[in-house]
């Protein structure tokens, strides 16, 4: 063997204390083992040797004073040889080709150890996970990329797996290794580009991460594990090795729950912020708190489903979570995955659906996360043309790329199916399918047929939907889709994006924008409040009013009514009872249901002492009323996406600023007429015209004295009685008192 200190890599002969090498050991190989260069350590480290009964044992562990394997007994077995000062050892000792063995270590501060040796393990991935995750066909890499816990050989600890294709060595690091990326080099699949190490001794609890080195020898800031079940909680940024949770079992009562022609309200909620320990440190509330208090909450208030803003693990609070960095991990702030685990299945037993805000369309650029993973464009487009949204200084998914499409669509299955939830708000959808969204021209690149449409996004949208529909046929998904696309909400096979649900982004604004204007002006506006009936079944519509509305100087959904107090209470009243009356299904942001104030604050509680008022109060009373008759009644549900279920009888009375309309369900014959006045004028003998002999009972009268209102009753009794004098085209009428900016339910009883 020639001199090492001849070697290329110049050795120092003070570094290199012997030179008997074994056969097809090279002093290259340790040196670039010992300076974590080497790009595959299984070929160096481990056991080595054809001989039946004779191996070579090789380890790497700096600090470490001597090394003796043993046998599966603890019988020792022969010391290993120093044969480089930053501790390369290597021996030959009676070993067969697959019997198991340790490392006893003693270190140089003077403690012993024993150890696995994690370089005697075989392969992590399967073949056919391999050839799966190399198609981009896997539906579940969550299985078998991040950290799982396991055992191999008989033994526990931890298999680590993540893609990193370009890098030229990936190495687990963490509290096990003193966050050395010299001591766990993994092994390249180079099939599908995945790096692979099993880790023996490692335990659900520890903290780790990556450290990737690139093509051209750069080491890169620690990276956090793309699949991680668990984080540490900001400002920290290490990955901890959770428990992948057992999947949930399909529950034909959660899919009835979900179904279009079921009565969908959603709570839309922060977290951080619906509620918070005032009386320690203003302290968010951890998941059993939230389990044992929002649940029952959304419950007595007569909402169906709870919808969480995004809970994947995000390092700045400012983002709401829509700038996450953990897709899989639910944020620490409010405990461990499992407490999550178990806020879901409080919502269950309590009859209440849970769906999570998903965030596909862009990740944040901090250094721990996805950007320039291993050394390249990885996740993102490289063309910040593509790759980049200037709104929120954020990357953008390569959607291109098979391996990217299937770590989002795996992460969507993982929450459904693994945790239970009902469905998935997906996010910013309209950024996802457009190229030159918020961007000026030649800040876009055109698909490959000249096109602004995003092709690759449209692509994954539809196979992220099938990969549901099939897998997870109880659960739903709901697009934020601000734009006139078409077809969001109607399956693939008919040529849409799948989804179940598309937020009316458009009712949401315009009505808005009417219930602003002074009630003066309104019957010059009349057709804000009701064009949203023109379109409104060409999707199956959620109606939202968003935590997007009352932040950022918008003011909250009380104070952009106009008037006095009052004025203001009363038009966030017929605002709520025209909302529940219209077609489509209910989302409404936390504290709207009370009138809250002040503008929506992320970092501290909802206003709830407002319920001290009289007139909060009566909000909140109006909104669980509003659920409990809206769940009751089919008509105001069953038929939401399908013009047989609704009906207008004057939509044209601007005069008055009155709008009136039939629900319906399945059951024709059953039906609720639904009658607003949005002026604080009392109209008196308001005729109006209803398609049915019989008497008319008085369901819901937002203007009650319970609510807050001023207790204009309709007529001297609760019921009216139908005449045979045809009015608004119908063939019947009543005549009734209409109360001042008040919503009035009536229900046809025969």
């Amino acid at each position: 063997m020639s001199n090492p200190c001849q070697n290329p890599i110049n050795l120092s002969p003070t570094r290199l204390l012997h030179s008997e090498w074994s056969d097809m050991l090279h002093p290259k190989d340790v040196a670039s083992i010992c300076n974590a260069s080497h790009h595959d350590p299984f070929s160096v480290l481990g056991p080595h040797g054809a001989a039946a009964k004779r191996r070579s044992v090789r380890c790497f562990l700096p600090g470490a004073a001597k090394v003796t394997v043993l046998d599966a007994r603890g019988a020792p077995l022969g010391v290993l040889t120093l044969q480089h000062v930053d501790g390369f050892f290597e021996g030959m000792v009676n070993l067969g080709q697959s019997d198991p063995y340790t490392l006893h270590v003693n270190w140089a501060s003077g403690l012993e150890d024993t150890l696995d040796d994690p370089y005697r393990f075989p392969l992590v991935l399967g073949e056919m996970d391999v050839w799966l995750l190399g198609e981009g066909t896997h539906l579940r890499p969550f299985e078998v990329l991040g950290a799982q816990a396991s055992s191999m050989l008989g033994v526990d600890g931890v298999r680590f797996a993540v893609w990193a294709p370009n890098a030229s060595r990936v190495s687990v690091v963490g509290d096990f290794n003193l966050w050395d990326g010299r001591r766990h080099p993994m092994r390249l699949r180079r099939e599908c580009g995945v790096w692979e190490l099993f880790l023996p001794g490692v335990q659900v609890g520890a903290r780790y991460k990556y450290e990737v080195r690139t093509q051209n020898g750069s080491v890169l800031p620690q990276r956090a594990d793309p699949y991680a079940l668990q984080s540490e909680l900001r400002p920290a940024t290490a990955s901890v090795v959770g428990q992948l949770p057992a999947s949930q079992p399909a529950s034909v009562q959660r899919k009835e729950a979900n179904a279009l022609d079921a009565p969908v309200s959603i709570y839309e909620v922060h977290l951080g912020s619906w509620r918070r320990v005032a009386e320690d440190g203003n302290r968010w509330l951890d998941w059993d708190e939230l389990a044992s208090t929002l649940v029952p909450y959304a419950q007595d208030m007569g909402f169906t489903h709870i919808e969480l803003m995004p809970v994947s693990e995000h390092p700045f609070d400012g983002s709401w979570g829509y700038q996450p960095i953990g897709l899989y991990a639910p944020t620490s702030r409010f405990g461990d995955a499992a407490g999550f685990g178990r806020l879901v299945a409080r919502c269950h037993a309590a009859n209440i659906g849970l769906i999570l805000d998903w965030v596909p369309a862009h990740f944040p650029s901090d250094a721990h996360g996805l950007a320039n993973f291993d050394g390249t464009q990885l996740y993102e487009y490289a063309d910040p043309r593509e790759g980049f949204h200037n709104d929120w200084n954020t990357l953008i998914y390569n959607l291109g790329r098979t391996e990217v499409r299937n770590f989002l669509v795996g992460n969507a299955l993982y929450w459904l199916e693994r945790y239970g939830v009902d469905g998935l708000r997906v996010d910013a959808v309209a950024s996802m399918l457009y190229r030159d969204y918020s961007r000026k021209a030649g800040e876009w690149i055109p698909n490959v047929f000249g096109g602004r449409e995003n092709l690759e996004a449209i692509d994954f949208l539809k196979r992220m939907n099938e990969v549901v529909g099939v897998e997870r046929p109880q659960a739903i998904t709901l697009a934020e889709e601000s734009t006139a696309y078409p077809a969001v909400s109607r399956p693939t096979y008919a040529g849409g994006l799948g989804f179940h649900y598309k937020w009316n982004m458009g009712w949401m604004h315009d009505t808005l924008a009417y219930m602003a204007r002074d009630p003066i002006y309104r019957k010059h506006h009349q057709g804000e409040v009701t064009f949203s009936l023109v379109y409104a079944f060409n999707e199956n519509f959620v109606l939202p009013i968003s935590h997007d509305e009352v932040v950022h100087g918008k003011g909250s959904l009380l104070t952009k009514m106009p008037g006095d107090r009052w004025q203001q209470l009363a038009n966030v009243r017929v605002f709520l009872g025209y909302m529940f009356g219209h077609p489509g299904k209910k989302l409404l942001f936390m504290g709207c249901e009370f009138a809250q104030e002040r503008e929506w604050n992320h970092d501290q509680s909802l206003d709830w002492h407002l319920l001290e008022q009289p007139a909060h109060a009566g909000v909140q009373r109006l909104v669980r009323d509003l659920n409990l008759i809206y769940r009751a009644t089919p008509a105001l549900y069953q038929q939401d996406f399908v013009p047989e279920g609704f009906e207008w009888i004057d939509h044209d009375d601007s005069l008055h600023s009155v709008l009136s309309f039939v629900r319906r369900g399945k059951d024709s014959t059953r039906f609720m007429v639904v009658v607003c006045n949005f002026t604080p004028n009392v109209w008196h003998d308001y005729r109006l015209g209803v398609p049915q002999a019989g008497n008319y009972r008085q369901v819901l009268n937002t203007d009650a004295g319970c609510y807050g209102g001023s207790d204009v009753a309709i007529s001297t009794t609760d019921t009216l009685l139908a005449t045979d004098q045809s009015w608004h085209g119908k063939p019947h009428s009543v005549v009734l008192t209409m109360p001042p900016l008040a919503t009035v339910f009536l229900e046809w009883t025969a």
